[in-house]
Formats: C-alpha cells, sequence, structure tokens
C-alpha cells in the first residue's frame, strides 16, 4: 500500500487541520502499554530478570516520563540498553545486553520503523540481535491485540475531538502500529471523526503532517496536538501550532483545549505567546535527566 499517496490524496473538507497523537494523548493507554506488554517482554526476550527492577525504571524514563516520552519503540530499545549500560546496578550483574548496532544502522537510514520494514531489512542482513529484536516487537503487538480491550479515551478528549470536528479535518498521527490505531479508535466509535489514522508505517509523525496538510491549509490553521516532545518537534519540522496534552493532566488539558484554546484556534487568535505559555508548562513535566543521574 502507498501510505504517502493515502495521505497526500486527502481533499480537505474544512478550512482547519488536525493532527492528533494516539497512545497517551487521546487513550490513557501509554502506562499500561509499557508496564504491562513493553517490559514484560523486554525481560523475557532479552533475559534480563536478575536486573528487572532497573530495566522497569530505565523503560519507564524513556518512554514515559522524560524528554523521550513517545518515542517509537525501537530507538527507545536502544537508549533503554544504553542507559541500563551506565547503571551500577547492571555492572554488578554480570549480564551482557546486545549492542543492536545492525538495528542502530536500520534506525539511522529509515523513517518507517515498523515490523514490517525491520523485517525486510533482516531479511538482508540475517543480523540475529535484529532477529531477537523482531521476536520481542511482534510478541508486544500480539499480546497487546490479545489483551488489550475496553481502555476508554480520556473523556474531555471525546468531547473536544466531537466538537473538533465539525470544524477541522482530523488525522491521526502517531508511531503505534497502525492495526492497533484502526481497532482502537473504532471499538470506541471515534473512526467516525478522522479523515485517516497514520501509524507507525506510513513513516515519521513529521512526514504524516507534510503529507496530509502541505499545501492544502493556511499554515495558521494547522495545529498538532501531542502529549511527548516528539509531537512538538514533527510541529516544528512543519512550522504549525501545537498543543499539548501535559502528561498526568490530561483531563485537564483536554477541557483547556474545549473550553480555551480550540475557540483561540478557530478564531486566529492562537498567539505565539499563548502557545509558548502552554509549552513551558509541558517541558516542565518532562526532564532529560534521570533520577539516578543526578549528582548527589
Amino acid at each position: 500500500m502507498d501510505h504517502k499517496s493515502e495521505l497526500t490524496g486527502l481533499i480537505p473538507a474544512h478550512p482547519f487541520f488536525l493532527g492528533i497523537d494516539s497512545d497517551g494523548c487521546v487513550f490513557d493507554s501509554m502506562d499500561v502499554k509499557h508496564r504491562e506488554f513493553f517490559i514484560p517482554n523486554v525481560i523475557k526476550f532479552f533475559g534480563l530478570f536478575s536486573v528487572a527492577g532497573i530495566v522497569r525504571e530505565t523503560w519507564e524514563f524513556v518512554n514515559l516520563r522524560s524528554v523521550t516520552r513517545g518515542i517509537n519503540r525501537f530507538p527507545a530499545l536502544v537508549k533503554v540498553f544504553d542507559l541500563l549500560r551506565e547503571r551500577k546496578e547492571y555492572a554488578l550483574s554480570g549480564i551482557d545486553i546486545p549492542r543492536l548496532d545492525d538495528l542502530r544502522n536500520w534506525i539511522s537510514r529509515e523513517s518507517k520503523l515498523s515490523n514490517s520494514s525491520l523485517n525486510e531489512h533482516h531479511l538482508k542482513t540475517g543480523d540475529d540481535e535484529t532477529s531477537l529484536v523482531l521476536n520481542w516487537s511482534r510478541a508486544v503487538n500480539d499480546d497487546i491485540d490479545m489483551w488489550l480491550r475496553d481502555l476508554p479515551p480520556f473523556r474531555n478528549a471525546r468531547t473536544a475531538i466531537e466538537a473538533a470536528a465539525g470544524s477541522a479535518d482530523i488525522v491521526v498521527v502517531s508511531q503505534t502500529p497502525q492495526a492497533a490505531l484502526e481497532r482502537e479508535w473504532e471499538e470506541h466509535g471515534l473512526r467516525q471523526y478522522v479523515s485517516a489514522i497514520a501509524g507507525q508505517e506510513f513513516g515519521t509523525k513529521s512526514e504524516h503532517i507534510a503529507y496530509s496538510s502541505k499545501g492544502k491549509y493556511d499554515i495558521n490553521r494547522i495545529m498538532i496536538i501531542g502529549d511527548a516532545p516528539g509531537d512538538l518537534k514533527a510541529a516544528t519540522d512543519n512550522g504549525t501550532l501545537f498543543y499539548p496534552v501535559v502528561p498526568g493532566n490530561e483531563e485537564d488539558s483536554w477541557k483547556r483545549l474545549l473550553e480555551e484554546a480550540l475557540p483561540l484556534f478557530l478564531e486566529g487568535k492562537f498567539t505565539s505567546e499563548y502557545q509558548e505559555l502552554l509549552i513551558s508548562q509541558f517541558r516542565k513535566n518532562l526532564p532529560a535527566i534521570a533520577p539516578w543521574q543526578q549528582p548527589s
């Protein structure tokens, strides 16, 4: 399937455009997916039982509680392993964590960081560590598909999306696998409000936004809504507006969007000063330095 053409071929039905992230932004699924599916499978597939405690702590910092929140699973795995090597608990364990050099090379030149793309790469290289990464990633997807149900969107997110759909074209912009996104948005009755759903198979979030909106809308009528620095970067890459959903204050963030930010956006009054105030509050919740890296 030509995912780029699917997005570039979208025809505007409204003068405004909203690109909205999914996990942790619309759905309260971020914590549960990482804690119940990603982390247990990392520990099992890479034999990290003796250091499971610091694996959990490191994984949650990288994926939930820091400036790297929301990054794709493959760069996240590399980042977690690199941080683990710096920890004294790991040094004392005697465990050998894979260096994932083949995976790093693939990440450096591939924008579609998906299982299918990685599998194509692995068929060419036959790298054993990459094979293990693929099996881990597939197991995560299989477990989520088998077990994760009835995890509704944030209440105020649903209300805000319903309200925005009458004035703006909405595209889901995510690094979650496409099948999981389609199922979740359909399961909770939100699929009807969006023009398209773009997952990791469609490329980066920056590409999603460019393909969906470039040349179709006035730049001040395009806004990205997300809960992670990667969403802010995608907006910045495209020169668009950004509204942050603050981790830990999601319901309040969506309420503020509905009652304050969305009306300002639709009236052309979403100023740079207002945006910077929101972003400064957002950044305070996502540190770059882990607690164990702080000087004692």
